[in-house]
């Protein structure tokens, strides 16, 4: 990759309580994509997540208080614009992203994606629970339903995102639980470009899963009637031709 390249993108990882995870993820990064920037942002852990980083040499925000992963990213994706980064890549701190499949999301980058999902369920073997995958299925109807267009993996938070709607995410991005079903549906109704391609990820190494069934089936069904009748927003900006 291009020293260009790696100038403007760099890897978001959010972190709350991954000191058990974090060292292999961080060193997955950087055997993998070691020309690609990395700022891991601690989302108020207890534990030393931030001192993980840093003794990985990585670049880390520490935000003061819990503010869930929505807040984490955002502050990620402000530290990419003020930074001057064009690109941006989402990747858990809990093992389950893979390093090696970033390049499949830049690829839909290159390719003129706003916004590149990464599939669990493309391909591979990728397993979920009962009550996970029937909330799954839920949101995936309801996406389709809102947006017209049909996904796979709504809720996968593998994604790269570049140029204006990195810009719109550093000042917008949702702080409310299942962030990603969000942001998805408002991309696409701005008319934002958003594709999903299919990408392996392994499961959970470390930490524990932020929330529960009884409390998923709560997030989502809420989601699905804020997203209803929220109005829709501006489109995407137009730009002259150069």
């Amino acid at each position: 990759m291009s020293g260009s390249e790696r100038e403007r993108t760099i890897v978001v990882v959010p972190a709350y309580n991954e000191q058990e995870a974090l060292p292999a993820v961080l060193a997955q990064l950087a055997a993998t994509v070691g020309d690609l920037d990395v700022i891991v942002v601690d989302d108020g852990s207890s534990d030393s997540t931030a001192t993980v980083a840093r003794d990985a040499g990585v670049r880390c925000i520490v935000l003061p208080f819990n503010l869930g992963i929505g807040g984490a990213l955002r502050a990620g994706y402000r530290y990419a614009v003020d930074h001057g980064y064009q690109r941006a890549v989402q990747f858990d701190a809990d093992g389950q992203h893979r390093a090696d499949q970033i390049g499949v999301l830049t690829a839909a980058l290159d390719s003129g994606a706003d916004l590149a999902v990464g599939s669990r369920f493309l391909e591979g073997d990728y397993d979920v629970g009962r009550s996970r995958a029937a909330a799954m299925w839920v949101l995936r109807v309801g996406v389709r339903v809102i947006t017209g267009q049909s996904f796979s993996d709504t809720s996968s938070g593998f994604r790269a995102i570049q140029g204006d709607l990195l810009e719109v995410f550093a000042r917008e991005y949702p702080v409310n639980y299942m962030d990603s079903v969000e942001t998805l549906v408002e991309a696409c109704r701005r008319g934002y470009t958003v594709v999903e391609v299919p990408a392996l990820m392994s499961q959970r190494t470390g930490g524990v899963p932020s929330q529960r069934p009884l409390r998923l089936v709560y997030h989502y069904a809420r989601l699905i009637v804020a997203l209803i009748g929220s109005p829709r927003r501006r489109t995407k900006p137009t730009r002259a031709p150069r």
